[in-house]
């Protein structure tokens, strides 16, 4: 059996903060970590998932069945008489959504404005990343 472990910066990264935010989270007791036979702290994988699953659900009481939920700032609207399409820098990711022209404007969407994208899918498609810290207890 594999066990996936992740050094600070690479947990940070994973969870859109800090290297700093991870060590606090960690000397104040928020987040395990252990340290390496290199003395490197590093938070086992099933660890940092129970982390990250209690953030979003202390953030996601939005009183809506959407779980997706990406707060950012619209970095892009392109409209025309009936559609505008609005793009979303989301920490790392982009998402961009096509509504209404009527829609976008109604919601006041120009660049700079922070919204939240929420996502509703039926189909999500999953991939594996390249990870190369695993480990055998």
């Amino acid at each position: 059996m594999f066990v996936t472990t992740f050094r600070i910066s690479e947990a940070a990264s994973l969870l859109g903060v800090s290297p700093d935010t991870v060590r606090r989270w960690v000397d104040i007791g928020r987040l395990p970590a252990h340290r390496d036979e290199h003395g490197h702290r590093t938070v086992a994988g099933a660890d940092l998932a129970a982390f990250a699953r209690s953030q979003i659900e202390a953030e996601s009481n939005s009183g809506s069945s959407a779980r997706n939920r990406f707060r950012g700032i619209v970095t892009e609207v392109i409209r025309d008489a009936v559609m505008a399409q609005v793009e979303i820098a989301a920490g790392p990711y982009r998402v961009v959504s096509l509504m209404s022209r009527q829609a976008a404007d109604e919601l006041g969407l120009e660049v700079g404005v922070v919204a939240v994208a929420v996502i509703k899918s039926t189909n999500v498609v999953v991939e594996i990343a390249d990870h190369t810290h695993l480990v055998s207890p």
